[in-house]
């Protein structure tokens, strides 16, 4: 049976997946900020909200109506740990909703990076869901918001995630919802799956989300939400969530519009045979609790939350998604081909400098010359055009773009073109927009940097984030995101009065760039687009290898081309 050793060892590709992810996993959560209350001194008064689960207590802060730490599902610990997650019975009386839950069990984060985390309080206990509505809000567009961080980190209670802004100024019902992460959340194992009456395991945090989106469409128009209006949306590990909802037969009619930032649609493990060349799940899961020390899977219910998140990380495990044939039947990409997605519209958009704070997702910049014999031993014919929009002369950013295109910007443009072809409205970004403390480190548009801006948390955004100045031109380019995204998720067109109109990616493969100001992009970044997809589009037909991580420099030959890339 292949082993974890295996998968960490199965070629160049997937060992820079594997320290990639797993480093990736103690970085990529932004600043958490929460408080025992869950208020700061503002004018705060109790409103009350009657839902088909139960009454609610909340808070009224400053004309927003805030519900927190509402629990959709019952705590998994136990039996319940690794299995799907059961819906809260509905419950008599008054329940308390002013403070957020407790984030789930994670990592801490490395104190050095600008995404570390100050986490709450830490519980198996985690899974609820955070509400701001506008006061005598009534059949308001709904916004759910899935944190990013890996799939690891992270939680709904995040300060740049407040949706108080958003609720009182664009008049949408917030939602930011925690899911199970890391290996409490993703791991599979064969006798997981003999429990399951489904023969399946791992997907538990996809499993969270869709219950989730469950408790929404049931009580959301409780807080003057409209059930058929909802847009999921998220962010890196959010936007990636947000592609498998969109790919999953058990989230079909959940929701009606998604907003991918920064997605990356990678390859996938099946749950029982080896395919793109990745071993199965299960193998993976086996050969981690014997890397832990643990004898089997009542053994590992035994132990401590903690102690699991602890060993799992030290035995090199990362959390992924898994082709279980019920939950997800095919790599996403593929889905996506057969025109078996939701048929929802998608705003889909990356970042310019997304590896700038994601340095260590890139190799050793080599020499010039190894540069260019690394990049036609792997590219082959398609060298020459890979060295014109990648070029010798300036090693270190072309290395930084070509990671940034293959990863984040063929999936944004993907997810745009795909809809475009099954003639459903779709809109693609390019974030560009630098400021002075951001520009100073590096950093320049860098992953995730969007976020403060669409959320409008600017003030939020504390160190060790870069901080973001507050003068008229950041909180012009802010208001302008806030209005597109909230525009999107109300009548499923981005627009912002004041700003430039965003031209559809149908329109000639169109799309919006935000930098100093939101300006129209015609074939933006087409010619990169073409190169991965043709790249990739080999690759899966070669069938035994994976078709992202492994690119630049650390490309094995590509495949031949073959007649179905064209």
């Amino acid at each position: 049976m292949p082993r974890l050793d295996r998968l960490l060892a199965e070629g160049q590709q997937v060992r820079r997946v594997g320290v990639a992810l797993a480093l990736l996993v103690l970085s990529v959560s932004p600043l958490l900020v929460t408080s025992c209350a869950g208020v700061d001194a503002m004018s705060v008064d109790s409103v009350v909200a009657d839902t088909p689960a139960g009454s609610l207590l909340g808070a009224n802060e400053d004309g927003i109506d805030v519900y927190r730490g509402i629990p959709y599902a019952l705590a998994p610990t136990g039996e319940r740990r690794w299995a799907p997650p059961a819906a809260v019975p509905d419950w008599e009386g008054q329940r308390e909703a002013q403070a957020f839950g407790p984030a789930c069990p994670q990592p801490e984060s490395r104190a050095q990076s600008i995404y570390a985390t100050e986490l709450g309080a830490v519980s198996e206990d985690c899974l609820s869901l955070n509400v701001w509505t506008p006061e005598d809000a009534k059949g308001a567009p709904v916004f759910v918001w899935i944190h990013g961080g890996s799939l690891t980190t992270g939680a709904g209670s995040q300060a740049m995630y407040d949706g108080a802004r958003m609720a009182r100024e664009q008049g949408l019902v917030v939602v930011t919802i925690n899911y199970r992460l890391g290996v409490l959340g993703y791991l599979a194992h064969p006798g997981l799956s003999a429990e399951s009456e489904q023969g399946i395991s791992g997907n538990y945090g996809l499993m969270d989300q869709i219950l989730a989106l469950k408790w929404v469409e049931r009580n959301i128009a409780a807080f003057g939400g409209n059930p058929d209006n909802v847009t999921v949306a998220g962010e890196s590990a959010g936007a990636l969530s947000t592609v498998l909802l969109m790919t999953s037969p058990k989230a079909k009619g959940l929701f009606d519009k998604a907003i991918a930032q920064s997605a990356y649609m990678v390859t996938m493990s099946a749950l029982k045979e080896e395919t793109n060349g990745l071993p199965s799940a299960e193998s993976v899961g086996s050969d981690l609790l014997d890397r832990m020390g643990v004898e089997d899977i009542d053994a590992h219910r035994a132990m401590p939350a903690g102690k699991i998140v602890g060993l799992a990380g030290k035995a090199g495990y990362f959390p992924f998604a898994v082709i279980d044939d019920v939950y997800l039947t095919d790599q996403m990409v593929a889905t996506f081909d057969k025109g078996e997605q939701a048929p929802v519209p998608v705003l889909a958009g990356f970042n310019e400098g997304e590896i700038r704070s994601l340095r260590f997702l890139l190799p050793p910049i080599p020499k010039q010359d190894a540069y260019e014999t690394a990049i036609r031993t792997g590219y082959g014919e398609l060298a020459d055009e890979f060295l014109n929009i990648y070029p010798s002369d300036s090693l270190e950013s072309s290395m930084l773009a070509t990671t940034r295109d293959a990863m984040y910007g063929w999936t944004a443009e993907r997810l745009a073109a795909s809809q475009t072809s099954q003639g459903i409205p779709s809109f693609f970004y390019l974030f560009d927009h630098g400021y002075p403390a951001a520009d100073r480190w590096g950093l320049h548009a860098f992953h995730a940097a969007e976020i403060p801006y669409v959320f409008g948390t600017m003030s939020e955004a504390v160190a060790p984030w870069p901080e973001i100045p507050n003068t008229d031109e950041e909180r012009a380019l802010s208001q302008a995101m806030m209005a597109y995204w909230a525009s999107f998720a109300r009548d499923g067109r981005p627009a912002a009065v004041g700003a430039a109109e965003w031209p559809s990616y149908g329109d000639k493969a169109a799309g919006m760039v935000f930098a100093e100001r939101p300006q129209p992009w015609p074939m933006l970044a087409r010619e990169r687009y073409a190169l991965h997809e043709e790249v990739v589009c080999r690759r899966r037909a070669a069938a035994n290898i994976p078709w992202n991580w492994n690119v630049g420099v650390l490309s094995p030959p590509l495949p031949p081309k073959d007649p179905k890339c064209q």
